[in-house]
């Protein structure tokens, strides 16, 4: 319901010179947003139906109705409890029906009343009212004209102020010589709000009612005095505006007339409005404008004019304050993070725990991730993933071989051909300054005379430090702190250790056959098929032919070969189809020769017996875990001990150490305390072309040699990792999971561990763990005790 205030001041209608009589029972008319007062004249919009019959009600009888103020504006039909009980008894003066239903009537208000009770409820309101008289006061009285004189004064400064003062209206209020009418008149054409209003209504006494819009009045004239000022600033700000453009109008044409208008003033006035549009932060802004400043001085041909050019280009196109919104639905993204990869629970748990407290906490900073593990396991798809699903824009880039520090920081402005870094560049690139930004390979980083990458890194990777980002072409700090930083690395002992403090890291092992199997099937052979124009319809791979290819065809932790095997088979078939021949085409272990060729890994023969000097290690490598037999032989000799099998230095060690253990518990295996006087030991790692290395190798090592000393043959279902000291205890070893797939591969079924080792059984899926038995040790007398069988046999090659 829409209403308009009038100033006017109407004298009560009479009829043939007698006051209106005003009946006890009226039609009810609930308004909102104004509160009615008397001799206030306005025009009202009704549309409600039960509003409409009440106006039609009073014109169907004296035209009389009663207005009186909703208590709560947002009710659509108020029930009785919603409507303030004292109002304001109108005349409907005109009314007329409008072509949307709705009615518009203007009401003069005439006298007081209060609700007694409801006589109706339907089809419109109708009341038993009680009026209520104003009180008189004495003409006379000192405080009622000062009061009245003051009311006057304030409503003439304030409609000044606005503008809006006549002198009609000057008369108006020096003409209205009653304290309550002249109250409810500038009550009327103030902004009050419906409480104030009310509250004003239902005063009786017109000198506290005076009183009231008096205070009412010096707040309105202070707020208005305010605004005053702030228009007339604004209008001088607007002047100063108007001159400096009328006289850049007056350059121009003062240019065009000497003959020298050309390109520049546009090319100062478009950088003008970018600079403007980029919402810099103030120092950037204010170098901005330096900078533009000495390019509208330059000669356009000057060499360095083309240097100031490219820098106002990068200031205005780097994204100082453009950002994506972030999509913070926590199913979705894990929805999305499923779809992309498998498994992986604990990174995605680590994506979703900063997504539901960045949901919580808006100013949280953006985390620092570094994925350290073998190549190929999904290190920089899951970042492709983590945008997606936070629906941000993605960069990646390789810090691989890079020796420059300037690749990061950027060149100073001093030099030719001088660029932003590629953290900036990047975030060109993107557009926004909250993308998922990936630096790959942050273990290979470099370094020289030109600096060191790794420590301009600490600066981007600090969220204490990256907020001011110093890049040296920009030369103004940029706030890097709503960038989602992930770096990746194979290992994480070439990392600088201050940048890896930084970062918190996330280990990513290599993959078992049984996930390989899984990631094949529901995104390597989709993914190929897809690529090479054929589907599910033309080639099938079976289960174990998908092992095959896994097992001899691969040798890695990750998929990258195991995909490119799966495109070749794509391939061939591929052209099958296209030379017209009919599939489908099923991938057999039988057939798979023909599409692949011989297999390129063979497993290491298993052992078939329990044999004397010979043990089961586990090695841990890039590719995953392996199974390693260490091999000990004695013949006659000086004593001496000879290692081969291209063993490291600190293999080597380790099998010393073993030597040392025997000797000095030469008593407990059952031979002479000299025995290696008259004999030489010889222990050999198999595979000799690969270089081997490592600690985890002397529990394996100590016991094939008190195997072939003491003549007791290795159980061959058992297979050991763990590091020895000279006193027989065993040390702890890492890569635990991928020694126990080894272990699995090899169809080995007992693993011996060290005792510390235990609390890394909970990252072995629980599908291993079911198969293998785990078997921790602290000593090497354990070990001993379960790998070597009871029975002994005739020593060979002694």
């Amino acid at each position: 319901m829409a209403q308009t205030h009038s100033v006017d001041s109407i004298d009560i209608i009479q009829e043939n010179g007698e006051p209106i009589e005003i009946p006890d029972v009226l039609p009810l008319l609930p308004v909102r947003d104004v509160v009615v007062f008397t001799y206030m004249v306005l025009p009202l919009f009704v549309g409600r139906d039960k509003s409409i019959r009440a106006v039609d009600a009073a014109m169907a009888r004296d035209r009389l109705l009663l207005l009186v103020t909703q208590s709560d504006v947002t009710a659509e039909n108020p029930t009785p409890k919603e409507i303030y009980r004292v109002g304001t008894v109108a005349m409907i003066m005109r009314m007329f029906k409008l072509p949307d239903g709705r009615v518009k009537a203007l009401v003069q208000g005439l006298g007081k009343a209060r609700i007694i009770d409801y006589t109706e409820t339907k089809p419109f309101y109708q009341v038993r009212i009680e009026q209520i008289p104003e009180q008189e006061v004495e003409k006379t009285s000192v405080e009622a004209e000062a009061l009245m004189r003051n009311a006057c004064e304030q409503t003439e400064k304030i409609l000044d102020l606005r503008g809006e003062l006549t002198g009609d209206v000057s008369a108006i209020l020096s003409g209205i010589d009653e304290p309550g009418r002249l109250a409810d008149l500038v009550a009327s054409n103030l902004k009050l709000k419906v409480e104030q209003a009310q509250s004003l209504l239902e005063m009786n006494d017109p000198i506290q009612k005076l009183h009231q819009v008096n205070e009412l009045l010096s707040k309105e004239l202070e707020v208005s005095s305010i605004q005053a000022k702030i228009q007339s600033d604004a209008r001088e700000e607007i002047s100063k505006t108007q001159r400096e453009y009328f006289l850049r109008e007056q350059m121009r044409a003062i240019h065009k007339e000497l003959g020298d208008f050309d390109e520049k003033v546009q090319e100062i006035s478009e950088y003008t409005k970018k600079i403007k549009k980029a919402k810099m932060s103030k120092g950037a802004k204010k170098e901005a404008f330096k900078q533009l400043k000495r390019l509208e001085q330059m000669h356009p041909d000057a060499a360095e004019a083309s240097i100031v050019r490219t820098y106002l280009d990068w200031l205005v196109e780097v994204p100082w304050s453009k950002s994506t919104k972030e999509v913070l639905d926590i199913k979705k993204a894990q929805q999305v993070l499923d779809e992309d990869h498998y498994d992986l629970q604990k990174v995605k748990d680590r994506i979703l725990e900063y997504l539901s407290v960045r949901k919580l906490n808006k100013q949280m900073k953006g985390p620092i991730l570094c994925f350290v593990g073998p190549p190929g396991v999904g290190k920089t798809s899951l970042g492709r993933s983590i945008a997606r699903a936070m629906n941000r824009k993605f960069f990646r880039i390789s810090l691989g071989g890079i020796r420059d520090e300037a690749e990061i920081r950027g060149h100073r402005r001093t030099y030719i051909g001088a660029m932003p870094g590629r953290i900036i560049y990047g975030l060109k690139q993107c557009g926004t300054n909250n993308p998922v930004f990936m630096m790959d390979e942050v273990d290979k980083i470099g370094a020289d005379f030109r600096g060191d990458p790794s420590a301009a890194l600490l600066e981007v990777l600090d969220p204490e430090q990256n907020v001011s980002f110093s890049d040296h072409y920009l030369n103004t700090p940029f706030d890097l702190s709503k960038v989602m930083f992930i770096t990746t690395a194979n290992l994480s002992d070439p990392i600088h250790p201050a940048l890896k403090d930084r970062m918190e890291t996330i280990e990513l092992a290599g993959y078992t056959e049984e996930e390989k199997l899984a990631i094949a099937q529901q995104f390597l052979i989709p993914r190929q098929t897809k690529e090479n124009g054929i589907t599910s319809r033309h080639v099938r791979i079976g289960l174990k032919a998908l092992r095959n290819i896994i097992s001899q065809y691969t040798l890695e932790a990750g998929l990258r070969n195991l995909e490119r095997e799966i495109g070749t088979i794509c391939r061939k078939v591929a052209r099958k189809v296209a030379e017209g021949e009919k599939g489908p085409f099923t991938i057999t272990c039988a057939n798979l020769h023909r599409y692949l060729g011989v297999p390129r890994y063979l497993p290491e023969l298993d052992q078939e017996s329990h044999e004397v000097g010979v043990a089961t290690g586990l090695a841990w490598t890039q590719a995953g875990g392996e199974v390693l037999y260490v091999e000990a032989s004695t013949m006659k000799g000086k004593g001496d001990l000879i290692l081969t099998g291209q063993l490291g230095e600190v293999m080597q060690e380790s099998a010393k150490a073993a030597l040392t253990y025997a000797r000095s518990n030469a008593k407990a295996l059952g031979v002479s305390d000299n025995f290696y006087q008259d004999i030489d030991i010889h222990i050999h790692v198999p595979a000799g072309a690969i270089p081997k290395d490592g600690p985890s190798a002397g529990a394996t090592m100590v016991t094939a040699l008190a195997s072939t000393l003491s003549g007791r043959p290795v159980n061959r279902d058992v297979a050991m990792t763990g590091e020895i000291t000279l006193r027989g205890r065993i040390l702890p070893v890492g890569g635990l999971k991928e020694k126990a797939l080894a272990a699995l591969r090899a169809d080995v079924h007992n693993v011996i561990i060290p005792e510390k080792n235990k609390k890394d059984l909970s990252e072995i899926p629980s599908n291993i763990k079911r198969k293998l038995a785990f078997l921790p040790v602290s000593h090497v007398d354990e070990v001993l005790r379960i790998a070597l069988k009871e029975k002994p046999v005739r020593k060979q090659g002694s």
